[in-house]
Formats: C-alpha cells, structure tokens, sequence
C-alpha cells in the first residue's frame, strides 16, 4: 500500500489542499449575508478559487520599513564610517550581516511568508486551465513587485556608499535581488527539517572586513550574491 500510494503520489504531485476552510464559519466572521455569498459563489470550489488568486495577488509581504529602521540604527552606531574607504567597507557588510538576519527571521515566522510558500505548491496542483494561469501570473506579478521595490532600495543604498555593479556581469539590481531571494528562500526551505540551519552561525571576517564578527548563512548568502 505505501509503496503504491508512493508511486501515485510521485507521478502526480503532493498537493496542498485548502479543504480545511469552512465556508460557513467564514461567512460568520466576515458577517455578510449568507444567501449573498452563495449568490456569488454557488460551490465552495468557485470561493476558494477567488480566494487562491487573492492570496496570490499579495504573496510576497513587505518588511521594507523594518529595514529602513535596521539602516538608520546601523548607520547611528557607525557614522564614523563613512570616512575612509575601509570604514564604508566594514558599513556595508554589517548591513549585510544584520539585514540577511532579519529577512530570513521575518520568513521562519511570518504567516504571510508561509502561505506565500504553500501557494506555490497550491498553484503546482491546480489542474491545468484559465485558473493555473490566473494564479501563476498573480503570482509572478507579486514576485515582480517585491523585486522592483528592494531593487530600489539596493540603488539608494549603493549610491549612498559610492558603489555601483561591476559592468563585466551585465547584471541589473533585479538581478542581484532575485538571486539572493532564491538563496533566502531555499535556506528557508532547507531549515523547516534541519534547523541548524537557521540556527547555525561562522565567525569570520569576510568580504574585506576588518574586524571578526558572528555570520549566519543568510547573511553570508547576501554577502557573496552583492560581493561580485
């Protein structure tokens, strides 16, 4: 029995269900109308599929105001820095030391970042159709929305810093943003079954930096994606 349930179960995917919803407890909450809910949603089927392309609309929540407030701490404590060339470069790499740290933290513990991974095992089990491309672009459209949005931030940060790309990688912000989120996100990922990884830390002293200091992965997969 387990090995045939295996087999089915690798040819057609593991699902993620949103069964566990009750239509009726929902209408409660939302205190509307019943006869008016199943108006506009005759089956509960027809909801929750408004409902996955709603959640996907906003898959990616924002911290942006976190890291500002991390920036302007970090920057307090170092304003000194931005005198010579090496203090700017010890800046930065706390700023991505501690920055990393708070990314992947929001994402062990956000709710918003959990159903932002479940939605794509949702999307994968949608069967094929007008809905899977609805979701998938939703999706997409909130990934490109976050990338845009952190690009932005990076610019103004390097501008402050006086550092640019390097030309030779024909490589753009969005590039580097996307690219460090696949680190994050896999991290993430890997750590649900071997929390060292989140928990593990390195004390090293890389990237040009003076001093030794207490690094996550993370923060190290940060460092290495905007080291180029």
């Amino acid at each position: 029995m387990l090995r045939t349930a295996a087999d089915v179960v690798n040819r057609t995917g593991l699902t993620v269900s949103l069964d566990h919803l009750n239509l009726e407890e929902i209408i409660r909450l939302a205190d509307v109308s019943r006869s008016a809910v199943y108006r506009r949603w005759p089956s509960k089927d027809l909801f929750v599929s408004d409902l996955v392309k709603e959640l996907a609309a906003g898959a990616v929540p924002g911290i942006e105001r976190d890291e500002i407030e991390l920036f302007r701490r970090v920057v307090r404590a170092h304003e000194d820095g931005f005198s010579t060339p090496q203090g700017r470069q010890d800046l930065i790499t706390e700023l991505f030391r501690e920055l990393a740290l708070l990314d992947f933290e929001v994402l062990r513990t956000s709710a918003g970042w959990r159903t932002y991974i479940a939605l794509h095992a949702t999307f994968l089990s949608l069967p094929d159709g007008g809905l899977r491309e609805e979701v998938r672009e939703a999706l997409a459209q909130s990934q490109r929305d976050h990338v845009a949005r952190a690009a932005r931030s990076w610019v103004q940060l390097t501008q402050v810093f006086g550092y640019r790309l390097r030309p030779e990688l024909e490589a753009t912000f969005d590039t580097m943003v996307n690219l460090f989120d696949a680190t994050l996100r896999g991290l993430y990922l890997v750590s649900l079954a071997t929390p060292d990884v989140a928990e593990r830390r390195l004390n090293a002293r890389p990237f040009g930096a003076s001093g030794t200091e207490e690094w996550s992965l993370p923060a190290m997969g940060l460092a290495q994606t905007f080291s180029w």
